[in-house]
This record gives C-alpha cells, sequence and structure tokens, in this order.
C-alpha cells in the first residue's frame, strides 16, 4: 500500500512514518505542503522519495493508495472528499470533520465506493481499548451506573490553531473528541446531553479551552466526559465505569504503550491487568491495512466518527457555543 500524506504535521512522524517502518507492506510515498520546502524538507527527513507541488496534486496521484489526512480540524472533511473522489482509502485524523453535518457527507460519500474511510482514533485499535470495550460489552460489572472520561493535557500556546475557530479548534474538538469517542464506547448505548459548560479563550470567546459535559445513558445511568487545553486540571486522561457488580479504572487509555494502568474491582475481587507492547499507531494502520484488504478490522468507519460528531455539537449547543464552521 503506497500512502500520501497531505501537510508536514507533527503528528505525522509517530501516527504513519514510524508506524510504517513496523507494519508489512506500507510505504509512505509521497507528501505535499502549503509550503513545497516545507514538504521537501519534511520528505528528507522521513525518506519519503515523492514531494508533490499542492494537496489537490497529491490527492491526483494514480500510484497512491491512499492517502493520510493529518490537517488542522477544519479542513478534514473537503480533503477526506477529495481523497473519496479520487478513489483513494482515507486515515483522517480525530476529529473527523467539524461538525455532524459534514460527517454525514463524508459518510454519505463513502457509502458504496468501496474506499476504507478511518478516524484516526487510534487507542481504539489497542489491546487496552478492547479489553476496555469487552468488560462493559460482557456484562463483568453489571449494570452500567456511572461512565466518566477525560482528555485534559496543558496547551498554552494561544494562537496556536487548535484554538482557532475558523479551524474548527477547541479543546472539546482536539481533546475532548477522544473522551467523547471513549465514552461511547463505555456506555450501554448511546450518551444523551444532559447539561455542559465551558471555560472561554478570553480573545474569542466561541472557543473553548475547557469543557465538561453531562450525559444520561440508555438503562438508567449517568456520564461524565472533562477536557482540557488550558484549566487548572493540567494533565487527566482516565476512565472510570461503575456497575452494579464493580468498578472499572483506567489511567491513559490514549497511549497505554507508555505508562498506564488497568483495574478491575468485581464482587469484591480486585486485580489489575497489564498492556504495553507496540504502539497504538502501530496497531492503528495494522487495522486499516487489513480493512483494505477486505477485512472487517475497521473500528472507526464513518458511521461512528457521525455519532461522536453529532454528541460533540449536541455538548457545544448545550454549552450554548456555536458549531464548528
Amino acid at each position: 500500500m503506497r500512502i500520501g500524506v497531505l501537510g508536514a504535521a507533527r503528528i505525522t512522524p509517530a501516527a504513519l512514518v514510524r508506524a510504517a517502518q513496523a507494519v508489512d507492506g506500507v510505504e509512505v510515498a509521497a507528501v505535499a505542503a502549503r509550503d513545497r520546502g516545507r514538504a521537501a524538507r519534511f520528505a528528507k527527513r522521513h525518506r519519503i522519495p515523492t514531494v508533490h507541488d499542492s494537496y489537490d496534486e497529491l490527492v491526483a496521484d494514480p500510484s497512491l493508495d491512499a492517502v493520510y489526512v493529518p490537517l488542522p480540524n477544519g479542513l478534514h472533511a473537503r480533503w477526506t472528499l477529495a481523497a473519496i473522489a479520487a478513489g483513494k482509502h482515507v486515515l483522517c485524523e480525530k476529529p473527523f470533520t467539524s461538525n455532524a453535518a459534514q460527517a454525514v457527507a463524508v459518510r454519505d460519500a463513502a457509502a458504496g465506493t468501496g474506499l476504507v474511510v478511518m478516524e484516526a482514533f487510534h487507542y481504539r485499535y489497542h489491546p487496552l481499548a478492547r479489553r476496555m470495550a469487552g468488560v462493559v460489552r460482557e456484562g463483568e460489572l453489571g449494570a452500567i451506573e456511572r461512565v466518566e472520561t477525560s482528555m485534559c493535557f496543558p496547551l498554552p500556546r494561544f494562537r496556536d490553531i487548535r484554538y482557532q475557530y475558523d479551524l474548527a479548534g477547541g479543546a472539546l474538538m482536539d481533546a475532548g473528541c477522544y473522551a467523547v469517542h471513549c465514552l461511547r464506547m463505555l456506555s450501554p448505548g448511546e450518551p444523551v446531553v444532559t447539561a455542559a459548560q465551558a471555560l472561554l479563550l478570553r480573545r474569542d470567546p466561541r472557543i473553548d479551552r475547557a469543557m465538561t459535559a453531562d450525559f444520561t445513558l440508555p438503562g438508567g445511568g449517568t456520564g461524565r466526559i472533562q477536557a482540557s487545553m488550558w484549566s487548572s486540571t493540567l494533565l487527566r486522561i482516565r476512565a472510570r465505569v461503575v456497575g452494579t457488580r464493580g468498578t472499572m479504572s483506567v489511567f491513559n487509555y490514549a497511549t497505554p504503550q507508555l505508562p498506564s494502568r488497568f483495574a478491575l474491582a468485581v464482587d469484591g475481587r480486585r486485580r489489575q491487568e497489564r498492556f504495553g507492547g507496540e504502539p497504538t499507531y502501530v496497531h492503528q494502520l495494522r487495522a486499516f491495512v487489513a480493512a483494505v484488504d477486505g477485512r472487517r478490522t475497521n473500528l472507526t468507519p464513518p458511521d461512528d466518527s457521525v455519532a461522536t460528531m453529532s454528541l460533540i455539537d449536541a455538548i457545544y449547543s448545550a454549552a450554548g457555543l456555536p458549531l464548528r464552521p
């Protein structure tokens, strides 16, 4: 599989270039950026053989099988749609689009094409996430009463693109999409937003630097997500599920190849399980390749993305903020 990269994003070396070195049959074959010089330097540094003059030129390259989209959030829908129109499989960074309407448009464009379109929630492909989902699905905790997820990290660079409204920025989009997706994975059905509260960026009150949202869950349970790029909670990446039989607590569900912890307390018995091994990005890329080969390994297809973006839209509306454009 020959993959082309749109943009010279900071995430690309870990998310794709190094992952490709660990997955058989994958070549990062081309790159394009708004500045060709930057693309050329990126290509030289990472031994990418082809540099295109524009995103359009890369998407149209007949030698490429797939396109990786790590562009700013507000450009995801446009270039995923362009790649689909060009007959390319797509691995698109999270969040999938700026809003649910765009996610529906991408889903509809991909339907019936035979192309694989995968949202890059890399954590979902790691054995830890499979275990987390299995605990809920198989009823180890009994009936689910409470689900809490968080993704908080410090980003005090307020001119960063992740704080720009026209590029679909905000803490809920960049950090919170993980917490929302994980909440959905651990819930017994789709959550419904009941309330949300944001801390706002002073220079642009449309932008949330932190977000907390509450939910009701099917069966009568409740949920909460906490997301932040700048608040008093500097670092928190956790998931907690409480059921009638016990509790599951997970520290660092997002990158469990780094220090992480998985603990179960069921029927009065406590135990910890260890997960590590290959990076989440390797698991994700391997699943992407397998899906292109026709196997049912795409855990984050467009239907899943539509559900996540719909919940994100509902949170913004509950917080009194405009949807991302």
